[in-house]
């Protein structure tokens, strides 16, 4: 049987760590091509959809949020002023940091916990199952995607396995 730990901390590490990777080679082809950094963190999909810097920023607290609500904890609290790549790297650091800190006992039941969460004025309800399949995950694959592709429609060469990461890496 899966655990709900198995179910949510190596997944949300590896996005994160797989979202690192992506951005990496995001700052490298800016380097290489000349291109003002800015250029790539404030990119967008569309007029109407986050930059780049968000989408990072949102992959992030979806990962600690869900981390902290399954196991009933604090979530940290982030500032998302990021500027940079080496800041946006230090973001996911730091959440991977955090989810590391989340032992398996701690999530423990937490299929059937309670999860409350609000959104634009709305409060959503979930079971901890539901938040984390039907919610997080969603929502985290949603923003790491949406970071790869700006980069890619940028011109950074970027391929399915970079968006997969290495599969014998242990996350």
């Amino acid at each position: 049987m899966l655990s709900t730990y198995a179910a949510t901390i190596p997944p949300l590490k590896r996005a994160l760590g797989n979202l690192a990777s992506i951005l990496e080679k995001g700052q490298q082809y800016a380097d290489t091509k000349k291109i003002e950094h800015q250029v790539l963190l404030n990119a967008r999909l569309f007029a109407d959809m986050y930059p780049l810097t968000r989408q990072v920023q949102i992959a992030t607290d979806m990962s600690k949020g869900a981390g902290a609500r399954l196991a009933a904890i604090e979530i940290p609290k982030y500032e998302d002023n990021e500027a940079s790549f080496s800041e946006l790297q230090a973001r996911i650091n730091k959440t991977i940091a955090f989810l590391d800190s989340i032992k398996p006992e701690q999530l423990e039941g937490a299929e059937t916990r309670e999860i409350t969460i609000s959104i634009r004025k709305t409060e959503l309800k979930f079971s901890g199952q539901d938040y984390l399949l039907k919610w997080v995950m969603p929502n985290v694959y949603f923003h790491v995607t949406t970071a790869y592709n700006i980069l890619r429609h940028n011109g950074v060469e970027l391929g399915k396995q970079d968006f997969l990461g290495h599969l014998s890496r242990g996350v």
